[in-house]
């Protein structure tokens, strides 16, 4: 309107940038979690702003199985940058396991990258829990990536130290959780697993793969349950309204 000398309205938040797709199971639920709890600090109508790059996870999965993680990083990189370019003020990589190349996509833009593996050992130190089961894909209870980021913050993981428990886990991720399928059979083997865990020490278990809080929650555990999809998408939303 001529004359009017209102200023803009700020907006409440930085829009997040999701690289998603891996799987879509769990991405869905980032996005649900983001906009409940935009709305939950903001109220009203208020949502997330978001941004997506959905990979066509088979592709990812591939690389993953062919240890080809320089490439893989790459593509998350890529995809980072048109993130960027669409707006995107801070990024989230809606997975776990593709952690491990999270240095290569900090690396491909400036906006910051808030880690999952950060935000969680945050979660854990605030419960005093520095001894952790982790639950995860092959790869992130196996190359040490996890491991080593959380023992930075002084936190001790465990992780099954049956091999057949370690594929089983990894088994129902990629067979069951990311195609939709959710059994109670898997859920009793989990709880299972968990339970040796919590003798072995861990007063915490992290669910480390974004799909497995589809299929337990703290009643499958006789310890703490850290939820890393809901942890990663509240610390987001925090990080996005830092500052405004």
């Amino acid at each position: 309107m001529e004359g009017d000398t209102t200023a803009p309205t700020h907006p409440p938040m930085r829009t997040i940038g999701l690289l998603g797709g891996m799987s879509w199971e769990s991405t869905a639920e980032y996005y649900r979690i983001l906009n409940e709890r935009a709305r939950a600090r903001l109220g009203g109508v208020h949502s997330a702003p978001c941004v997506l790059h959905s990979f066509d996870f088979a592709g990812i999965v591939d690389l993953q199985r062919a240890g080809a993680w320089d490439e893989a990083g790459r593509h998350l990189a890529l995809a980072a940058k048109g993130l960027e370019a669409a707006g995107a003020e801070l990024l989230l990589i809606c997975t776990n396991t593709m952690h491990k190349v999270a240095p290569a996509v900090a690396a491909a833009v400036p906006v910051p990258l808030v880690d999952i593996v950060d935000v969680t050992a945050e979660r854990l130190l605030a419960a005093g829990v520095r001894r952790a089961g982790l639950l995860g894909t092959r790869f992130t209870m196996e190359d040490g990536f996890y491991h080593e980021r959380m023992a930075g913050r002084g936190i001790e993981l465990l992780t099954p130290e049956d091999g057949a428990d370690r594929a089983m886990v990894h088994r129902v991720i990629f067979e069951e959780l990311a195609v939709g399928v959710r059994s109670e059979d898997s859920r009793r083997a989990y709880r299972r697993v968990i339970g040796r865990l919590a003798e072995r020490g861990a007063a915490g278990v992290v669910l480390g793969c974004t799909e497995i809080e589809l299929l337990l929650d703290e009643a499958d555990s006789p310890v703490p349950v850290f939820p890393t999809t809901r942890i990663h998408a509240e610390a987001a939303i925090e990080a996005s309204m830092a500052g405004r």
